[in-house]
């Protein structure tokens, strides 16, 4: 800035040229370079003040439409902020009727900071007696080393927390932590599938799934947007308890190395219970095996991961699309004579049946030789078709995350001689809940479903396999099964049982088939007059030894069995007890001619 003298000397020279006083020059320069000043002064002040105003109308504006906004909104409580980035929240797991089946329970993790232990290694002899699973060696290694944090227990009893109280050491703390429960040990273990600590803090520890629905629904059932809702499944505990008791006492007097059970509602694909055995307790997850047969492990779920040769129980796909495409009747008559050959191969019966059977006495025979002239009729192209419509081509779509290992094994080149063993049940692999879903479809009359473990979701609506009168004598043929075929053994009282039996030659892990171990398989429907539940039963490698001979096919082994399990749980599925009902509306049934 360029400042103006104050006493310019051309305008004092000129001054005092003309006799005037120069000091009036000065204080005029003055007054000039003040008022100048001021009036800087006062700009530079006016255009704070407007600046002000202008923030303060911002500010409040700002206010009063933040102020509008939640006079607008919905009420909501506050939340606090954590700090942690662990969550520790898990939702809680219930049953159809909101009984709990998993929840988190409120405990404390132990641990040491050996710099602040008085007496190291006393406190690791009075561990040793409160926790005899420890390593001495190991925890005096820790506790004299150099170590300053050393986890003891992840998670401990109020018992075993007041008895570490009681020892007195100053260098053992309790962080506090929620873990997994599951109040009804074994029950629906498979279903459950169990969790673990994910990522840890001595005051809290995340829980993650690590198998079943614990597993497939893991982000669900950690979100906090959930608020605590609880994900409710489609079992019934009542049911679920009575079918694994059953199970397991059927599995031990047959002899059977493992077994396994679904009843679904046949209308929703609602699964109601499905067990596993052997089991495990979720509490105490086993380790995966790393060696031997996987099937072995109490966590294999043979109800969904288990592909077996379900035998003769899919012979009534067989004529169901016999049927469906018009090609024979109930009572339409079939070469039966055993033995069938096809090329270099034979196709045997269990039992000579004459020459000719009728399409309903195939079923109750169970015939090979009926089946494959049956299957003769329309061939593999459309056999493989039909049994993709009733899904045995994929995995199920039931919700375990281990249901993605349970893809059907199909033969290599589906040609006549498949499809023939195909239609008693042989050269296609496929799990117990495949055959529920199947057997649901005929069923609720013909209209494909989908099996689910949730409540109120309903899997039925899917597209049509089969007409419903195909259905319905499909049924009837079931019924025949009961009352005089192979399955004599499941007619329980009351409830109108249908079903199949299916006993197939186990397959060898290194090829071929057993000669003395079979996979038996009860596939039923009841009440059959107006379905409503599905089961299947399958017993790995029974035999019943009850008379002078083993009998290992399902008539003598899965049926009772079966037979036992609908008896219990009708009731508990709200089924009443009935007389016989009359023969069903437009269906007769025929036997030999």
């Amino acid at each position: 800035m360029i400042r103006t003298p104050l006493r310019p000397l051309a305008r004092i020279l000129d001054a005092r040229a003309k006799g005037e006083n120069p000091d009036q020059i000065e204080r005029e320069n003055i007054r000039i370079r003040s008022e100048a000043t001021r009036d800087r002064q006062r700009a530079r002040a006016e255009g704070r003040l407007l600046l002000m105003g202008l923030l303060f109308v911002g500010a409040f504006t700002v206010v009063g439409l933040r102020m509008g906004t939640l006079a607008a909104s919905e009420p909501v409580e506050p939340r606090m902020a954590v700090a942690s980035k662990i969550h520790a929240q898990r939702a809680d797991i219930t049953d159809r009727e909101g009984r709990v089946l998993a929840t988190n329970l409120v405990t404390h993790a132990l641990y040491a900071q050996p710099p602040m232990m008085v007496d190291p290694v006393g406190t690791v002899n009075k561990l040793i007696k409160v926790f005899p699973d420890l390593d001495h060696d190991r925890l005096m290694k820790d506790f004299t080393g150099g170590r300053k944090f050393v986890w003891i227990k992840k998670k401990i009893s109020p018992e075993q927390m007041q008895a570490v109280h009681d020892i007195g050491e100053p260098g053992l703390l309790f962080g506090p932590r929620e873990m997994r429960l599951y109040p009804n040990g074994r029950l629906a273990a498979h279903i459950l599938g169990g969790t673990r600590f994910g990522a840890e803090g001595v005051s809290s520890a995340e829980i993650l799934g690590v198998a079943g629905v614990e597993k497939q629904f893991d982000t669900w059932l950690r979100d906090p947007e959930n608020e605590g809702a609880p994900l409710k499944l489609s079992i019934d505990m009542s049911v679920q308890a009575a079918l694994e008791e059953i199970l397991d006492g059927g599995m031990k007097l047959m002899n059977a190395k493992g077994a396994t059970a679904v009843i679904m509602e046949a209308h929703t694909g609602q699964i109601v219970a499905m067990a596993s055995l052997p089991d495990f307790d979720p509490n105490k997850r086993p380790r995966p095996m790393v060696t031997g047969d996987a099937s072995d492990s109490p966590l294999f779920n043979r109800a969904v991961q288990g592909l077996y040769e379900l035998g003769s129980t899919f012979k009534i796909f067989a004529v169901a699309q016999a049927l469906e495409m018009g090609l024979v009747t109930p009572t339409t008559m079939v070469n039966s004579q055993s033995p069938m050959r096809v090329g270099r191969f034979r196709i045997r019966d269990f039992h000579n049946y004459g020459a000719r059977l009728s399409v309903t006495d195939v079923i109750m025979h169970s015939s090979n030789v009926g089946t494959a002239h049956i299957v003769n009729m329309f061939g593999p192209a459309a056999q493989k078709d039909f049994l993709g419509k009733l899904g045995f081509l994929k995995p199920t779509s039931v919700e375990l995350i281990e249901a993605e290992t349970g893809k059907p094994q199909l033969p290599p080149r589906w040609g006549d001689v498949s499809a023939m063993t195909i239609g008693y049940g042989h050269g296609i692999a496929a799990s117990p809940l495949h055959l529920a879903a199947a057997y649901a479809t005929i069923a609720n009359g013909g209209v494909r479903v989908e099996p689910t473990l949730l409540a109120g979701v309903n899997k039925g609506n899917g597209p049509r396999v089969m007409r419903d009168d195909v259905a319905r004598k499909a049924l009837a043929m079931m019924r025949v099964v009961v009352t005089r075929g192979t399955a004599s053994f499941g007619d329980v009282k009351g409830y109108e049982v249908g079903g199949k039996t299916g006993s197939a030659d186990k397959v060898k892990p290194t090829g071929g088939y057993y000669k003395d171990k079979v996979i038996a398989t009860f596939a039923g429907v009841f009440p059959i007059s107006d379905p409503k539940y599905v089961i299947v039963l399958t017993l790995d490698e029974p035999s019943d030894n009850s008379g002078n001979i083993p009998r290992r096919t399902a008539g003598w082994t899965a049926v009772p069995v079966a037979a036992e399990v609908i008896r219990r749980t009708a009731p508990l599925l709200g089924l009443r007890p009935h007389a016989p009902a009359m023969t069903m509306a437009g269906i007769s049934l025929a036997g030999k001619e």
